[in-house]
């Protein structure tokens, strides 16, 4: 039996998005802070392009895209971090959106394991 690769997918998902909920709650406790500038950590994308996950076609029959069908556009990031004159990068509006992100994130991640965990135990019990 060949390792299931999604359990390591979402266990890479839940320990990026602990360390992305951990920069936004230290951007959020130096709000008042002079000169503290926010920060973030890179998106997923760019930590799971790192892993070398490729798709394999087992059967001839199976659908096969080209590498620009696979491409997706970059979302231009909103140049809206605002500094203030102590030098305090911190919006606490836009923190707040990312940690109500990341929490849409870790129950989507969680589902998913839920889900396809119920799915391998009804197939292991027949």
């Amino acid at each position: 039996m060949e390792p299931i690769q999604l359990f390591d997918l979402a266990a890479k998902k839940a320990n990026w998005l602990a360390v992305r909920q951990n920069a936004v709650s230290q951007n959020i406790a130096n709000a008042n802070t002079p000169r503290y500038s926010a920060v973030d950590i890179q998106p997923f994308e760019a930590v799971v392009s790192k892993t070398q996950l490729t798709l394999a076609s087992t059967t001839p029959g199976h659908i096969t895209a080209t590498p620009a069908e696979t491409m997706t556009t970059k979302q231009r990031k909103a140049d809206s971090w605002s500094t203030v004159h102590s030098g305090n990068s911190v919006s606490v509006e836009q923190e707040m959106l990312k940690a109500g992100n990341i929490n849409r994130d870790y129950s989507l991640t969680t589902n998913i394991v839920k889900s396809f965990h119920r799915m391998m135990t009804m197939a292991m019990k027949g």
